[in-house]
């Protein structure tokens, strides 16, 4: 056998395909306990919202019940969900957040 008949293939490289992580929607639920001004503040020092950005959030959610504050990670989603709800509850007062995935 000599070097001629030698056939060299060459390897191929699989790669595995990666899928991004689910993204998760965090979402503001109407009360008719919390004040107003409270909200839009937790709005603000939790998710980092301007004055207007917080103050359409929360109108959303007074008039339709519900609104999407914002859609993250589900680590992060959740951990700011947490967070708002503690300083709700640190105040007296029922504010609901969830974290739900995004579809």
């Amino acid at each position: 056998m000599s070097q001629d008949d030698i056939v060299i293939t060459p390897k191929t490289k699989v790669k595995p395909k990666v899928d991004k992580p689910k993204l998760y929607k965090v979402i503001l639920f109407n009360d008719d306990y919390t004040p107003r001004e409270f909200v839009e503040m937790i709005l603000q020092a939790v998710f980092r919202t301007g004055d207007a950005v917080a103050y359409r959030i929360m109108i959303t959610a007074h008039q339709k019940g519900s609104c999407v504050v914002a859609v993250y990670a589900k680590d992060i989603a959740e951990t700011k969900v947490s967070e708002a709800m503690d300083y709700a509850k640190e105040a007296g007062f029922p504010l609901m957040f969830t974290a739900e995935p995004e579809e």
